[in-house]
């Protein structure tokens, strides 16, 4: 696969695919429900591959045999998340993994499938231009409902990330939504994450506080805002397999017209 990032560092790609997947209304994975006849977690592995990364390990949880034996020709380290307690704490579980690893560390999801290299370069490319200690990935909804929200201050930087449950009515109102995609120093990441608490309703150690902690050392988060949200939409129900995989085949017509035009 070509590879279209721009960066001297070297990147390891964590993806997180641990969850069962309740409202699908299967008993397969929900990484494992197909767009365009593969798998979403194989999508997502492929994307990683295309980055470049030298180090690709997917977080397992359900029934992770049956994900690991999909993904036996890829070229992936699993680790398991037994316990759901929180994606920082699903991050947690690399930490053994990736001890020797120094360089960026992506963030990506097994039931976000259509994430687009180029939007990942971009994001990556920031984080790199600004020396950023953690970079996240953005977009506004016109519905951000289920969604953390982005709070910036008076000069449009990074105040916090607050989720949607803890939120405030008027930090609710706020329609900038954080796609859960980030890029972390490796360092910093690993360093932070056992300050992550889990102080919140949901009782889950959350991903986003370490932005928040990098944020409390009085150090900049760099914010890449995307236009096309589609791609950070995740699958939660059947419907949205639909959805996914329609969007998916008109994108494929797009790009085949554009071939032969």
């Amino acid at each position: 696969m070509r590879k279209i990032l721009n960066s001297n560092k070297p990147l390891a790609v964590i993806i997180l695919a641990a969850g069962k997947g309740t409202r699908m209304d299967s008993d397969l994975p929900k990484v494992l429900h197909t767009i365009g006849e593969l798998p979403m977690i194989t999508r997502v592995v492929q994307t990683a591959q295309e980055l470049g990364a030298s180090r690709i390990i997917p977080v397992l949880g359900y029934k992770h045999e049956l994900v690991q034996s999909a993904l036996k020709d890829e070229p992936v380290e699993c680790v398991l998340q037994l316990q759901q307690l929180g994606t920082a704490h699903a991050v947690m579980q690399c930490r053994e993994t990736l001890h020797n690893f120094n360089g960026n560390i992506l963030i990506l999801y097994g039931d976000v499938p259509l994430i687009t290299v180029e939007t990942l370069a971009k994001l990556i490319s920031l984080h790199d231009e600004q020396d950023s200690l953690g970079t996240i990935l953005t977009a506004d909804l016109s519905d951000p409902k289920g969604y953390g929200r982005v709070i910036r201050d008076e000069n449009g930087n990074l105040s916090k990330i607050v989720e949607e449950k803890d939120a405030t009515d008027g930090e609710r109102a706020v329609q900038e939504i954080n796609s859960g995609i980030y890029v972390f120093k490796s360092w910093t990441l690993f360093n932070l994450l056992p300050m992550v608490g889990n102080n919140n309703s949901q009782k889950e150690y959350y991903l986003p506080d370490v932005l928040n902690l990098i944020l409390e050392k009085n150090e900049k988060v760099a914010i890449e805002k995307i236009n096309n949200s589609f791609e950070i939409q995740g699958v939660n129900n059947p419907e949205q397999i639909k959805e996914m995989n329609d969007y998916y085949e008109y994108i494929n017509k797009l790009l085949q017209h554009s071939l032969f035009y």
